[in-house]
């Protein structure tokens, strides 16, 4: 039997796990006031006259204030000083004044008003009559699409250079949290697998890894949670009908949660029983090609040698090319941080040169249709000296969790 899988009870590991969130040091005011300040440095690099952050993440990575995107327009607009003007729905200024951190002006509109006329005569008042207004990359299409309408002086472009400027590369403190929340995941990993057994099924798997992240302090419980069993496993993100696990099945389970926001995202993958000889060849030669794709993380490397290296031990042992299956269907890594998908990615695309605070998932999975596949997941973040990983890979498949 797999060492580590089977053999509890749900009972009994969720009674072992306790809070892990102990000096947890959240993101000061100061940092934050510092994101504004480089922020602000790269829109004068970049020409332009002022940014707006749309509510979620970006928004709260740079002013602290949390809020949700929904059909009303909610954000921030950073202008070339530093300084911040709220828009928001003018019900909710009470409310959002509580959630902000770094303060700023709200400008408020009510319920049959236009946002986007509002913005338009916001820049006016600043002094802004024309140029160059980045637009937060994650903002939808009904709001860039009514600033230009209602404001068409100005040139809207992606304000991907500043958000992704500042957010690709992490601080201490936020490598510190990433860090926390992916040593509690896991421990959730390995409860999920000890109350493993024939007959469970996908869904008692997940509530239960949802109780143990929340055992371990993650308030929300999981941020996500992919549980597979048997051939469902070659399909990275599910199946409409799991089955039920059986002996001698593979299981790919892949979860996260969050702290502070940040996030965790890992994935492993064993046999619940004995490995026969192809399941312990596949899951030798994934973990080789994960072991490849860190190797290859040099800095100043473009992301894409991540990629192409891991991709490359895939195509010599039989897999492939390319992304046809059987082999790896989809990129090997990506960005991860206040979302657990963000830039830069490791694919061959992203020419995105490794920098230091860079942190990325290295997952080069391989499907097999009509037998299994195999994830190994786990995330590195770039030093000084290189690649460094968060989590340790899996030990071996008959001892996945050392």
């Amino acid at each position: 039997m797999t060492k580590g899988v089977g053999g509890s009870t749900a009972e009994i590991e969720l009674a072992k796990l306790s809070d892990m969130t102990a000096g947890v040091a959240p993101i000061a005011k100061q940092e934050f006031q510092a994101r504004i300040a480089k922020a602000v440095q790269l829109m004068a690099e970049q020409g332009l006259a002022a940014a707006y952050l749309n509510a979620g993440t970006n928004l709260y990575y740079f002013t602290g204030t949390r809020w949700g995107a929904s059909e009303r327009m909610v954000g921030a607009l950073l202008l070339a000083d530093g300084s911040l003007n709220y828009i928001a729905p003018h019900f909710e200024i009470s409310t959002l004044e509580g959630y902000m951190l770094i303060e700023g002006q709200v400008h408020g509109w009510q319920e049959h008003e236009s946002p986007y006329e509002l913005f338009g005569e916001l820049l006016n008042s600043k002094g802004i009559v024309d140029g160059k207004i980045g637009l937060d990359e994650s903002c939808p299409f009904f709001i860039s699409d009514g600033l230009a309408q209602a404001a068409p002086a100005y040139d809207y472009v992606n304000a991907k250079a500043i958000t992704a400027g500042c957010r690709s590369n992490k601080s201490v403190t936020e490598i510190a949290l990433l860090q926390r929340a992916k040593d509690m995941t896991l421990e959730v990993h390995k409860a999920a697998a000890a109350i493993l057994r024939p007959g469970i099924s996908t869904d008692e798997v997940t509530t239960f890894i949802d109780q143990a992240h929340r055992a371990v302090g993650a308030p929300k419980g999981s941020y996500f949670c992919i549980v597979l069993f048997g051939e469902d496993t070659a399909y990275p993100h599910g199946v409409k009908s799991p089955k039920d696990l059986e002996q001698n099945d593979m299981v790919l389970i892949d979860t996260g949660c969050q702290l502070e926001g940040y996030n965790s995202d890992i994935t492993r993958s064993y046999v619940f029983g004995e490995p026969n000889d192809r399941q312990r060849e596949v899951w030798n030669i994934e973990k080789a090609a994960q072991a490849a794709g860190f190797d290859a993380a040099q800095l100043g490397e473009p992301c894409a040698i991540v990629d192409g290296m891991a991709r490359a031990h895939l195509v010599e042992q039989g897999f492939g090319p390319a992304y046809e299956v059987p082999g790896l269907p989809h990129r090997t890594g990506h960005g991860i941080g206040l979302d657990i998908h963000e830039w830069p990615y490791l694919v061959a695309s992203d020419k995105t040169p490794l920098d230091v605070g860079m942190c990325f998932s290295n997952e080069p999975m391989i499907c097999i249709p009509g037998e299994f596949g195999i994830r190994l997941e786990d995330h590195f973040y770039m030093t000084e000296s290189g690649p460094k990983w968060f989590t340790e890979p899996s030990l071996s498949i008959d001892d996945p969790f050392g």
